[in-house]
């Protein structure tokens, strides 16, 4: 009879027994499991991983004493012994995650249940040099520190980034310098001695609402991320698409305006040059400048950013309304586009231009309505964030321990 089996295959076959590789898997939906869902018995945990609440016990016990897992109390039932309830640890394993963006830096320090354990606002804006590198390292070097947290502690770091992230390899195409001599990933890595994980900050932030904002349980998702920059994250079959390179998504970089202008990625007309952050505070300021009535124009031109247009617009300011209804106008039609690719259940709208609330999203909903087929958009919703900044965070960090759990 003919082996389908060739020598090389047996080569590579698992030294481990089936018994102990299974015993692996269950143990990695053991601790994904409570990571989502924060308390389990033994019994759900059986019926999560279809397995026997014997194999569960041995397997929780052991867990136990290393320290991933502890009891919190006891469930409730209608008859008979309570169960009791696990949960993660909150007081051996933790995570730093790093927010990286044009604005400033903020490093945090998180435990298993997802609660900042520290925080810290660095007054870094994310740069293509090597000295902002160099500045990031000693401000997580400084925050590190000032925990007190041993460095057995950390079981890995997450960095969220702006930019052509290649999350498989930790690379930034957009910001070259953070790759010196190796991907930037893989520097920190080296650096600061445990597991580093890159994201595009679009995707985490798209993570953090899939995991745990609006767009849990949904398999078909838009998340669009509208800062300095405007990035669009897409939610697939349940799983965050990241393309071939990891760069699916860069919403902001199609051209809509073939005559437009010059955007900072070199080409010419790009969505984000009309409906980025950056654009709304240059399109005020413009019209501020040719005699535009409006509140705006008792501020001097410096102290004029977007969250300070957005209160305006809340205010009443005309002008104000008008500027964010043409941006929502323009991002409702680059989104349809997306749309018609990738017929989403749901669109959630993030980012500093979230804050404007219905003053973005009704025009991003009428451009929907003119552009799209009809058929796509019956039973699509348009929602803001309810998680806002947290949501990046919260998917670094889901990132970062999904990244530590696959490989335990």
């Amino acid at each position: 009879m003919f082996d389908s089996t060739t020598s090389s295959e047996v080569d590579i076959l698992p030294k481990t027994s089936v018994v102990d590789y299974k015993k692996s898997q269950h143990r990695r939906r053991i601790l994904t499991e409570l990571y989502r869902s924060g308390t389990c018995s033994i019994a759900e945990m059986a019926r999560v991983i279809h397995s026997s609440v014997p194999s569960v016990t041995s397997i929780v016990e052991e867990m136990v004493e290393e320290k991933w897992i502890v009891p919190v109390g006891t469930g409730v039932t209608k008859q008979g012994r309570k169960p009791v309830l696990f949960s993660l640890s909150t007081e051996r394993f933790y995570s730093v995650v790093l927010d990286v963006n044009t604005h400033d830096t903020k490093i945090l320090i998180l435990n298993l249940k997802n609660e900042v354990i520290m925080r810290r606002d660095f007054n870094l804006r994310l740069e293509d040099s090597p000295q902002f590198l160099k500045s990031l390292v000693e401000a997580t070097e400084q925050v590190l520190r000032e925990s007190n947290i041993h460095y057995d502690g950390f079981m890995a770091m997450g960095v969220s980034v702006a930019g052509l992230v290649d999350a498989r390899k930790g690379f930034n195409f957009t910001y070259r310098s953070l790759n010196q001599n190796e991907s930037f990933g893989a520097f920190l890595e080296n650096y600061f001695k445990f597991p580093v994980y890159v994201i595009n900050d679009t995707k985490a932030t798209t993570l953090g609402e899939h995991r745990f904002g609006l767009a849990q349980g949904k398999d078909h998702v838009l998340a669009i991320y509208i800062d300095w920059g405007v990035g669009l994250g897409v939610i697939l079959n349940g799983e965050v698409f990241q393309g071939a390179s990891g760069f699916a998504g860069e919403l902001g970089h199609i051209q809509v305006v073939p005559n437009g202008e010059l955007c900072h990625c070199g080409k010419v007309g790009c969505l984000d040059t009309i409906t980025s952050a950056a654009s709304l505070i240059r399109r005020i300021k413009k019209g501020l400048a040719e005699g535009r009535i409006s509140r705006l124009s008792a501020i001097e031109g410096e102290k004029i950013d977007a969250e300070t247009i957005i209160d305006a617009a809340w205010q009443g300011d005309s002008f104000a309304i008008d500027i964010l209804h043409e941006i929502g106008m323009e991002l409702g039609k680059g989104l349809s586009i997306a749309i018609h690719l990738f017929n989403p259940e749901i669109i959630i709208v993030d980012g500093i231009v979230a804050k404007a609330g219905a003053f973005i999203t009704n025009p991003i909903e009428q451009a929907i309505n003119k552009y799209c087929l009809t058929d796509f958009r019956n039973n699509l919703t348009v929602v803001i964030s309810q998680l806002g900044q947290e949501a990046k965070w919260l998917g670094t960090q889901a990132y970062v321990v999904e990244k530590v759990i696959e490989s335990i």
